[in-house]
């Protein structure tokens, strides 16, 4: 009898908890916040579809502070997206407050230096200028070391590509696998592609995001190749290759090219750095000597007119060197 009644009291406590559990899960299912998020999408999607309006943005939006005053503020200006655009590229964590907030420091930190020392009108303008362009100069450089890392990975991911292509993989799925065995960072730019596919964005958009996020012109070869192929047919695996002995070409032309001039770069390197190097020297030398060059007027304009003339100098011999392949 004891047992039986064991047994009982097991089996209520047992059907109490499942009752339980049971009524939790369909009230979460009905009313949890799951459900109220899906049906405000319904309801958002009814109402855009009765009004005609365009489809609705499924993907995270990117933001540009994190607080939300800030971000209005700031939503207000279009230019900041071409900002917002350049810190994606540079595949940098910082928003547009941060970066904003960067240049602002720094165009202080030269506001105290300029309150600290006396110096020269041109001077000062010179010193805000470079403390104002010091934040761009790093993401700009961010950007392109970035870019050039993404071109060195593209033709083994083309290869890639074409490789699972053949092995009867869809494009899709290729992406993932892109994504997830290749590093960092072409792997993941294709796996963000591949969500957004996942998201339900069309794979023309998705690709299009791709070469936006990804500014180079030998990816965007592979995704015009892509979208022909999904419009006309033929054979992607074989297109995919083609393109990617034609970058690996490109890159063994660009690499001779940067051999063959580095005469030149160390020559404008030597000759734009030479001159600082001499006055350093006769500052510690002979500084009664060169003290002319910035307490005599005379001195001063020769100053300036030999800055100039070096700069223009640095930037004829990059013009000259610079050879785009």
């Amino acid at each position: 009898m004891d047992t039986l009644f064991t047994a009982f009291a097991v089996l209520l406590f047992a059907a109490v908890i499942l009752m339980i559990e049971g009524a939790w899960l369909w009230w979460s299912s009905a009313h949890g916040g799951g459900a109220r998020r899906i049906a405000k999408r319904l309801r958002l999607m009814a109402a855009r579809g009765e009004r005609g309006g365009e489809r609705i943005d499924i993907l995270k939006q990117r933001s540009y502070s994190r607080n939300p005053a800030l971000e209005r503020i700031l939503r207000r200006v279009d230019r900041l997206a071409l900002l917002d655009r350049l810190l994606l590229q540079a595949g940098v964590q910082w928003s547009v407050s941060q970066f904003l907030c960067c240049t602002l420091a720094m165009l202080a930190c030269g506001l105290l230096i300029l309150s600290l020392l006396s110096m020269p009108a041109m001077a000062a303008a010179g010193l805000l200028a470079l403390s104002l362009s010091l934040p761009w100069l790093v993401l700009m450089r961010t950007r392109r070391a970035r870019l050039l890392k993404l071109e060195v990975q593209l033709p083994e991911a083309a290869d890639f590509l074409g490789r699972a292509l053949r092995a009867g993989h869809s494009f899709a799925n290729v992406m993932q696998m892109v994504g997830e065995e290749m590093p960092e960072p072409i792997a993941g730019e294709f796996k963000f592609a591949y969500e957004e596919i996942n998201y339900g964005v069309p794979m023309n958009e998705a690709l299009h995001n791709l070469a936006m996020r990804v500014p180079l012109t030998d990816l965007r070869y592979l995704v015009i190749a892509v979208l022909i192929q999904r419009e006309s047919g033929g054979n992607l695996a074989e297109v995919l290759g083609n393109i990617s002995r034609l970058i690996r070409s490109r890159l063994r032309l660009l690499a001779q090219v940067r051999v063959m001039s580095a005469e030149g770069r160390m020559s404008a390197w030597i000759l734009g750095l030479l001159p600082l190097g001499v006055l350093g020297v006769m500052v510690l030398v002979n500084p009664a000597y060169i003290r002319v060059l910035w307490t005599d007027p005379v001195g001063v304009r020769m100053t300036w007119y030999a800055c100039v003339m070096a700069c223009g100098g640095v930037l004829w011999m990059r013009k000259l060197i610079r050879i785009r392949v």
